[in-house]
């Protein structure tokens, strides 16, 4: 196999970033303190919520969302399992059961429709995954959340700066969670953030972070040590200066490929819905037929990085095999078998481009041939 030429993921670490680490390394203050204080500021004005609280990852930041909205032992959580694990972790982390329901095939997210008739008197909130960086139908979401006074957790790991009809990722549930691992639009290396407008969550979500703390050394709620650093925060604060710049560099790259794509035979690229903005965590095309790893084999001979997300439905992990999940979905399970992730980074040129379309192309035609 040829070396890959072209990395599906490329983190984007300027001199900016170098910087600001070193001011907090030399500070000598390199735990949680002003420099996490000052990105929750920037990125609640970003997302244009009240309050963000940061956390060690993306997970952690479910994990503490799922906590401060009450979810326990015995109760239930509507999601998706066209998702990274985390998703579903991060409910069974809490002692609740994720419920999942199918996807849209065209978006990839969950499919409003199918959730009502998942809820139970023991259900209490909904989590759409904000999946490759395009919000779910959030309209549809948040009125049957409503209707059945359900809490509406994002989970937006994918979504910083996509936009849903005016609104920010972010803004759009009760409470919504982060990712700022290193192949995200932006990064902290490792860290997440919660979102919200809700004064008495973003207080909970602070304290289940920091051991239960109410005040130094009073524990009020059984907490955890889910604090960001201020190492991390620094390179947050100068990535979420330029991620604007990268996201518009993303969507440029994805109108390329799907304008040069969408009439290629055997690939569908991806449906953007109207009144969104699609910020393209992950260019997905889907492949007809059963020979997705043929197309995923020759990208890689040719040096072009691919990924699947998601190759296994959270459903069919061994974990939840053995706590007796034997769910079916038929969306997610096409998805599962057809979707490739290609390059759309910020790092990419012209010449890249190029030599994906062509690649592709010229899979097309042997396949057809």
């Amino acid at each position: 196999m040829s070396k890959i030429k072209i990395p599906i993921a490329n983190p984007i670490i300027g001199d900016e970033e170098i910087e600001e680490v070193v001011k907090v390394l030399k500070s000598g203050f390199i735990a949680q303190g002003p420099k996490v204080a000052e990105f929750e500021e920037k990125f609640a004005k970003f997302v244009d919520t009240k309050y963000a609280v940061a956390t060690s990852s993306g997970t952690t930041a479910l994990h503490t969302a799922l906590l401060s909205c009450g979810i326990g032992e015995g109760d239930e959580v509507i999601t998706t399992a066209f998702s990274f694990a985390a998703t579903g972790n991060s409910i069974l982390y809490t002692g609740a059961k994720p419920v999942f329901v199918d996807i849209d095939p065209e978006t990839f997210n969950i499919d409003p429709d199918k959730i009502e008739k998942a809820i139970t008197d023991k259900t209490k909130a909904i989590m759409p995954v904000q999946l490759y960086g395009q919000a779910a139908n959030m309209d549809k979401v948040s009125k049957i959340a409503k209707k059945h006074d359900l809490f509406v957790i994002e989970d937006a790991a994918q979504g910083h700066g996509a936009i849903y009809k005016g609104r920010k990722v972010g803004s759009l549930g009760d409470m919504a969670c982060f990712s700022f691992y290193p192949t995200k639009n932006m990064t902290t290396s490792e860290g997440g953030i919660i979102t919200t407008d809700n004064e008495e969550l973003a207080e909970k979500a602070k304290m289940i972070r920091a051991h239960g703390e109410s005040k130094r050394y009073e524990h009020a709620v059984l907490g955890y040590n889910f604090r960001m650093t201020d190492i991390a925060a620094a390179i947050g604060l100068a990535q979420l200066k330029k991620i604007e710049e990268f996201n518009e560099k993303r969507i440029a790259n994805a109108n390329y490929l799907t304008k040069e794509l969408k009439s290629v035979d055997g690939i569908a690229t991806p449906k953007q819905l109207n009144d969104t903005k699609h910020v393209y965590h992950q260019y997905t095309i889907k492949v007809k037929g059963e020979n997705r790893d043929e197309w995923v084999k020759l990208l890689n001979e040719n040096g072009i990085g691919t990924g699947i997300h998601y190759p296994i439905p959270i459903y069919k992990q061994e974990l939840y095999i053995d706590l007796g999940y034997e769910d079916n979905l038929k969306n997610t399970e096409k998805a599962a078998a057809t979707v490739i992730s290609l390059p759309v980074h910020p790092s990419l040129t012209e010449k890249d481009l190029q030599t994906i379309v062509k690649v592709l192309k010229e899979i097309s035609e042997n396949f057809s041939s």
